[in-house]
């Protein structure tokens, strides 16, 4: 589990071919390797990926074709990349629980700077639509953030100078695809509803 509060911006050193998937080889100069096992969890761009190797401030992490297939973000060296360490029991839950398992893949429609902040207006999946509400949390590229509006399948969200500043969510542009998580609860709530009906 996460909690969407990006620890540090990484960056993709090496993408190499495997086995039908990628194997990652992420740089980060902050997030903090000295606690890190092979085995561990490491959100990047919101997918949890699981560390196989890892030196100095390099961690190596192996990607399944499934997962590059609904992902965007994570099949390019040199990209840049969030990065979050799963959360630990004692730890603040800044943002909202995150699960790391990307729901579907949206396109930003509109990203326009209102002055002290910026309107981030993103096309979701007709499928996931119905689980994103007003003030309810939404996860972009693994950033926590929360819905300001909603029209059919298109929402926006604020994003303040400090998010742009330590996410990549500044370099997103109209026709940009981002990773998408629903809130937990909407998942479970719309599964509740529709066992109703099996």
């Amino acid at each position: 589990m996460f909690s969407g509060i990006i620890a540090d911006l990484g960056t993709i050193t090496r993408a190499e071919d495997r086995e039908g998937g990628l194997r990652l080889s992420v740089e980060t100069q902050a997030l903090g390797m000295d606690d890190v096992r092979l085995g561990d969890s490491i959100a990047v761009n919101g997918v949890c990926l699981t560390v196989v190797e890892k030196k100095d401030d390099t961690f190596t992490v192996d990607v399944s074709r499934e997962t590059l297939n609904c992902t965007v973000g994570l099949d390019r060296q040199g990209a840049r990349v969030n990065l979050e360490k799963a959360l630990r029991l004692a730890d603040r839950l800044g943002g909202h629980l995150v699960s790391g398992h990307v729901d579907g893949v949206g396109e930003v429609t509109e990203f326009t700077d209102l002055g002290e902040s910026w309107k981030l207006v993103v096309r979701a999946p007709q499928a996931l639509a119905k689980y994103i509400a007003v003030k309810g949390s939404i996860t972009i590229n693994g950033v926590s953030l929360t819905v300001n509006e909603v029209e059919g399948t298109v929402f926006n969200v604020n994003l303040i100078p400090h998010t742009l500043a330590v996410t990549t969510l500044s370099g997103l542009r109209a026709g940009s695809k981002v990773n998408l998580e629903i809130d937990l609860i909407a998942r479970y709530v719309g599964r509740m509803l529709a066992a109703e009906h099996l």
